[in-house]
């Protein structure tokens, strides 16, 4: 499946680890699905809920920010599709704790490194059916 991420979603993401940064930062992905791939439209940012004297390297994402996901997601016609976060002076790749604490194989996962406070990577990630890995997506950036 082709994934197709927005401009402003790709700056959004961008703009969220820059200005979070040294924490790692959270948000949900909405798009659509349609007959050229999976379409990531929109980001809907959200608060770093995981203790923060662990913040650095840890997010957490309440049911009640999945519920403002959803709603924000159906007001615009639009699905929640997945879950970006940031890795602040790491690699943009998922770490063990990514993928034990992935929510959904059908989610698309975007991970943007943000060095110094600034990004410097942004990847696209999918986790495997049975869960032990992800697997790199390639992403076509459009305006």
């Amino acid at each position: 499946m082709r994934l197709h991420i927005s401009e402003a979603a790709r700056r959004a993401i961008v703009e969220h680890g820059e200005g979070g940064y040294p924490n790692e930062v959270c948000g949900l992905l909405l798009g659509s699905e349609r007959d050229a791939g999976r379409i990531i439209e929109a980001t809907v940012p959200v608060e770093n809920s995981f203790e923060a004297g662990e913040q650095f390297h840890r997010f957490l994402i309440t049911p009640n920010d999945m519920f403002r996901a959803e709603r924000a997601a159906r007001s615009r016609e639009l699905d929640v599709l997945g879950v970006y976060h940031s890795h602040p002076n790491a690699e943009a790749c998922p770490s063990e704790y990514d993928r034990d604490h992935a929510a959904w194989t059908a989610w698309t996962y975007v991970i943007v490194s943000v060095r110094e406070g600034r990004a410097v990577d942004l990847r696209v990630w999918r986790l495997r059916e049975d869960r032990s890995a992800f697997d790199e997506e390639p992403a076509v950036h459009h305006s």
